[in-house]
This record gives structure tokens, sequence and C-alpha cells, in this order.
């Protein structure tokens, strides 16, 4: 049996094993290993960290906790007790909430605070403002999104972000996600002066993702039959993993990484062409795709990243959405497991769920839909 096939094995039983628990599903880190630089990857931290974790319960924080775990660190996680409260219980949990309630965090010390549940300045504000002289290095968790001009080819870390100056709100209304990112860094840098690290990752994939936006693409293309593949199939994509991300972070933190990264791949790209056969070559479906014209999308109200998730169209200000220089990055050790890794892992992962959460996704174009807009592009008047 091969690693990659014992892998697979392994992710399947995790899962079902824990939705006959009735929990929801969080995959460890040993129960989905994947080929990496073992120079890099592998390599053993030189010193054990003293961890806390804001959230830690979601998506991306179980695979940072276990791999911290695996690494020898001691690990405290913070978070309202709500979300998967029995994961980790040999692991310390304070009881607080972001939006003020901090006291759990008063009179302790810690190596790393990794910040991956603020979606809100204030938010960072408060944390980063009570942590700033018992905590070393502040991590904060961003996102492509705070990028307020992703035309350039390639895009890096110089690429202009949202600021109060270039994005109107109106009085009254919560800051778009985007702006909302772009000041959380800003906050935290301010508290935490030369010891912050941000990283800013694009769509994050693979087993334990609650939205579907990637899930979708494995799941339909399984089911079979047509299948609506949007443009022309050359739109770059850059994704990651939650575990290639996750584990990343720590290996960043044990080598005392500050300042901005970006983090998706892969090292050389890949075209939506690329990514939709990839996912296919994991299956035994018969899918076929037929590729629209991306102006007939439009038209027809299908939209990027909306009934067409993890597509973007580069164009209209977009060129560089999917295509960011990861050198700097790359230096640092960020690896990618392969696609079809996250597309199996990904696939045993949304099998494992109760059926009613199966039934319906809750991201990409409904079959109803993508029957119509197929119809209509088959009928479309020609020349």
């Amino acid at each position: 049996m091969s690693t990659s096939r014992r892998d697979f094995l392994r992710v399947a039983a995790a899962a079902t094993g824990a939705v006959g628990l009735g929990l929801p599903v969080r995959l460890t880190h040993a129960a989905s290993r994947a080929p990496r630089d073992a120079s890099r990857a592998n390599a053993a931290p030189t010193a054990k960290l003293r961890i806390l974790v804001l959230g830690g319960t979601g998506f991306i924080g179980p695979y940072q906790v276990q791999y911290a775990l695996d690494r020898g660190h001691t690990l405290t996680l913070f978070n309202r007790g709500q979300t998967n409260p029995g994961l980790f219980p040999n692991v310390e949990k304070l009881i607080g909430d972001r939006n003020g309630k901090l006291e759990a965090l008063q009179g302790r010390t810690w190596d790393v605070v990794i910040d991956n549940s603020a979606t809100d300045p204030n938010w960072v504000e408060m944390s980063a403002k009570l942590l700033q002289k018992s905590v070393k290095q502040y991590v904060f968790v961003s996102t492509r999104s705070v990028y307020y001009d992703t035309s350039r080819i390639p895009m890096t870390i110089d690429a202009p972000v949202f600021t109060r100056e270039n994005t109107k709100v109106d009085s009254g209304r919560p800051l778009p996600y985007g702006l909302a990112k772009a000041e959380s860094e800003k906050t935290a840098q301010r508290y935490f002066p030369g010891h912050t690290l941000v990283v800013r990752p694009s769509l994050i994939v693979g087993p334990g993702d609650l939205t579907d936006r990637f899930t979708y693409w494995p799941v339909r293309i399984e089911r079979g039959g047509e299948v609506l593949a949007p443009g022309d199939g050359t739109d770059p994509v850059q994704i990651i993993d939650a575990r290639d991300l996750s584990e990343w972070m720590i290996r960043l933190c044990e080598q005392g990484t500050t300042g901005t990264y970006n983090a998706l791949g892969p090292k050389n790209g890949r075209s939506f062409a690329e990514l939709l056969h990839g996912i296919k070559a994991v299956t035994t479906s018969d899918a076929t795709f037929t590729w629209v014209d991306t102006d007939f999308l439009t038209q027809h109200d299908v939209r990027g990243y909306r009934e067409m998730p993890v597509w973007m169209p580069a164009r209209n200000g977009r060129e560089g959405f999917a295509r960011f220089d990861i050198s700097r990055e790359l230096a640092l050790g960020i690896t990618f497991r392969p696609l079809a890794m996250t597309a199996r892992d990904t696939l045993d992962y949304y099998r494992a769920q109760p059926p009613d959460r199966q039934e319906k996704l809750r991201a990409g174009i409904t079959p109803e839909r993508e029957a119509e807009v197929l119809a209509a592009w088959k009928s479309r008047p020609k020349g």
C-alpha cells in the first residue's frame, strides 16, 4: 500500500470516528501528513515554545495545535469554549471572548501568541494591548483580501492595501473585510513593533473547511456528467491547504520570523484547467468539462468566487490576483502538498459528514442553474 493511500485511509477513519461520536470533524496532523522538503519541514525545532492560540478550534487552529504539539511545544487555547470543546483534552484552555472578556489572559506569559480569529481591529487592539508586555511575538493571520490593487504581475507584499483613506465606509457601518484585516495588521504592528509576524493566505482549502468554496469542485466533479467550467481554462489559481499554512506558521514561530508574507501556491502556479483535471484524477468520475466564455458567464450573472468558487478571471484589475511571486516565502520554507492529496482528503471529509450536511453545498452554482447556463451556452447564436 502506498504512503498516500495509507494517509487517505487514516483520514477517512478519523473522519468517520469523529462523526460517530457526534463531533465536528477536525483531522489531526498525524492523520494527514504529506511529502515535503525534509530538510526544512521536518527539522526539529531548536527550542520549545509556549504558544498561546486565540481561537484554535476552528479550521486552521486544530492543525496548528496538533503540529505544534507533535514538535514538543506547550499550547494554551483561548476561546469561548463553544466550538469543538472536546478537542485536545490535555491542552490548557482559557475561556473568554475577544470582544472584551480577556481576564483569563492576565498575569500570564508566553513566547508567542497566534491570532487566528480577529476580524475586527478592535479585537486586536484589546488583545495586543493586554499582551504586549507578556508575549514576545504577535502572529496575525491576515488575508490576501487586504490588497487594494491586484492588477500587478507579479503581486508582492509591496502592492497597496486597503486603508481608511482609499476606502469609503459609511458612518455606522462595519468595515469591509479587507479593510478590517488591513487595519488589524497595523494595530498588531503598533503594539509589537519589530516583533509581529503577519501571514496573508489566499483561499484556505482542505478537510475541515465548512464553507465548501473549494469542496464544491471535488464534490461536483465526483458526481460526474457535464460540468460547467468557467472561462477558457487559462485563468491562474493560487490556493493553500490548511495543513500547509498551519504547519508553516508554526515553523516560522520557531525561527522567530517577523515581517509580512503571503501564503499561497503552488510554487510554479497552475491554471484553472489544471486544477479541475487534477481533482478529477483522484476520482473515478465520468465528468466532462464544458468551458464557458467569461463574458457569457458575466451576462448570465455567474460570478467568480460566487457561483464559480475558487475561480477569478484575470481581468479588470484582477490580473495579479493569482499571480503572486512567493520567492521570499519559499526561502522561508513554505511547502505545498500535492493537489491530489488535498482533493482526496477533502472528499473523504465531506463524505464523513451527516447526510443533512451533505445534502446541499454551501458554495457554488446549483445543479438546476448549472443546467440552465449550459443550455443557454449551447443555444447561443454562433458567429
